[in-house]
């Protein structure tokens, strides 16, 4: 029987019909994709499904044969636990009537301060403190200037250094670099990043009022630690996850996208907003809510 006349599995076939937008981890959804494809189908073929089932998003040229290509050495057989299928979440769209009901309470940017255990009423900078409460001890940390400037140290190699970075990864690493997917060392990389620690929810869309809203209406479901400014047009919400299981996290951040998140935070390693951080544009990255409680 040729791999062609083979059935894709259910499992197979959701998988194919639900590829994320470009910026929401549509690169290495092409590699998860691919390997458990290799079984059923040549590589051709595909490269074929997988530029069918994203027509109309900007892939790069040769990107598709390169994750198809890659993929070969970890291609899942069939009867494995496709443990890399089981972490990609198929996401909701966005329930617009529920958005519009959880904002209509009224509660916004002003409630979110005013309800903040710890609020900072001067202007100097607390990175520093609030990053030895959210991550104790000496653990490896990356964070960048940009998204293409960042390094991976110890928090006392980055003490004094950390208020004028604009982004971190909100949880530690496990060694300071790592291979990507595409097979480069880099110290950002999805392979060295540790346990999630944070689930980071962020919105683009709505006013920050808007935001404010959706973010308490969610830390009625978990711990929300920290709300910071991206120093632009949003707001990053961090509900702490240590000991939740991922699949209860993973309901939560559906749930959260049906209320309009950004999907790509999902992703462990997604840079986010550097508490009280300064942004490339020298803007303040303000933290409106800090519950360091919820950690204990």
């Amino acid at each position: 029987m040729t791999k062609r006349a083979l059935t894709l599995p259910q499992f197979v076939r959701d998988l194919v019909a639900s590829p994320p937008s470009r910026g929401g981890g549509l690169h290495n959804w092409f590699y998860r994709v691919a390997r458990v494809l290799h079984p059923y189908r040549d590589s051709a073929e595909i490269v074929e499904l997988l530029r069918a089932a994203t027509a109309g998003e900007p892939v790069k040229r040769g990107e598709i044969e390169s994750a198809v290509e890659r993929s070969k050495a970890t291609a899942w057989k069939p009867g494995q636990t496709p443990q890399s299928v089981q972490q990609a979440p198929t996401w909701p769209k966005v329930n617009t009537e529920q958005r519009e009901a959880v904002i209509a309470s009224g509660a916004g940017l002003v409630d979110l301060w005013e309800m903040s255990p710890v609020r900072f009423e001067n202007n100097k900078s607390h990175t520093e403190e609030i990053i030895d409460v959210i991550f104790p001890g000496d653990p490896l940390l990356c964070t960048g200037r940009t998204d293409w400037d960042f390094a991976t140290q110890t928090r006392e190699q980055w003490r004094g250094k950390l208020p004028g970075r604009q982004f971190i990864v909100p949880s530690p690493m496990t060694a300071r670099t790592g291979r990507t997917q595409d097979g480069k060392e880099s110290a950002h990389a999805l392979s060295i990043t540790g346990p999630r620690r944070f689930l980071v929810i962020e919105q683009d869309a709505g006013t920050i009022d808007e935001q404010a809203s959706i973010l308490l209406h969610l830390a009625e479901r978990a711990p929300l630690a920290l709300a910071v400014h991206s120093g632009s047009k949003s707001i990053h919400g961090w509900f702490y996850g240590v000991g939740q299981a991922e699949e209860k996290l993973r309901q939560f951040m559906q749930y959260a996208v049906s209320l309009g998140a950004d999907r790509a935070t999902w992703t462990p390693s997604q840079f986010v907003r550097m508490p009280d951080g300064t942004r490339d544009n020298e803007k303040r990255q303000t933290v409106y809510f800090f519950h360091p409680e919820v950690l204990k």
